[in-house]
C-alpha cells in the first residue's frame, strides 16, 4: 500500500504503511505513551515466524521510550496512529544485536515486523480524560467569566436606561409645574 519510509535515516529502520487509520486517530504521546499492539515477527532472510500475538489474539504493552522494547519499535511506533497496521523492517543494530538477542534469532538478523497499534493509554495514575476533563473545565471557566461579565455589562446597561428614564420622567414633571400658571385655577381672582 505504502511506500517505504526511511524512519532512522541510515535504512536501519524502515516502515511501509499496509492499512492506514482513520483520519482522526490519535497517536501516542507524552500524555499517551503506553501501546497496545499486536504482531508478528519474522526473519527476513527464511520468513520464519520467531514470535507473534496473533496466534492467541493477545495484545502486547508497553511504554515507548523506556527502553523495555527494541530500538526500532520505540522509533517506528512514535510514527504510528490507532489503527494503523505497518511491516517494520529492523537492521539488527535496531534489533537484538549482539547483545541480548533471543536464542532463536541470530544476532545479525534482520527482523520484519507487521505491527498493529490497537490503543494509545495515559501512564497508571494518570488519565487522558483526566487532562482533557481538566481543559474542558478550564474552557467552561473561562465561557462561565464571559458570561459573568456580558450579564454584568447587561445590568449596568439596564440601571443607565432606567436612571436616564427617571431622569426624563422628573424633567418632564419639572416642566410641567412651570407653566405660566394660568387656566387652572392658579391665576389671581379680578
Amino acid at each position: 500500500m505504502g511506500d517505504a519510509i526511511d524512519l532512522s535515516g541510515d535504512g536501519g529502520v524502515v516502515k511501509t504503511i499496509l492499512r492506514k487509520p482513520k483520519p482522526d486517530a490519535v497517536a501516542p504521546s507524552d500524555d499517551l505513551p503506553l501501546v497496545d499492539v499486536q504482531y508478528e515477527g519474522t526473519l527476513e532472510e527464511t520468513g520464519e515466524v520467531f514470535d507473534t500475538t496473533r496466534e492467541d489474539n493477545t495484545v502486547f504493552s508497553f511504554e515507548i521510550g523506556k527502553g523495555s522494547v527494541i530500538k526500532a519499535w520505540d522509533i517506528a511506533l512514535r510514527t504510528m496512529k490507532v489503527g494503523e497496521v505497518a511491516r517494520i523492517t529492523c537492521k539488527p543494530e535496531y534489533a537484538y544485536g549482539s547483545a541480548g538477542s533471543p536464542p532463536d534469532i541470530p544476532p545479525d538478523a534482520t527482523l520484519i515486523f507487521e505491527v498493529e497499534l490497537m490503543a494509545c493509554k495515559p501512564r497508571k495514575g494518570a488519565s487522558a480524560s483526566s487532562v482533557s476533563e481538566e481543559r474542558a473545565r478550564l474552557e467552561e471557566l473561562k465561557k462561565q467569566r464571559e458570561l459573568a461579565a456580558a450579564a454584568k455589562e447587561e445590568e449596568k446597561k439596564k440601571r443607565e436606561e432606567a436612571k436616564a428614564a427617571a431622569a426624563a420622567r422628573i424633567q418632564a414633571k419639572l416642566e410641567s409645574k412651570k407653566g405660566p400658571g394660568k387656566g387652572k385655577g392658579k391665576g389671581k381672582p379680578k
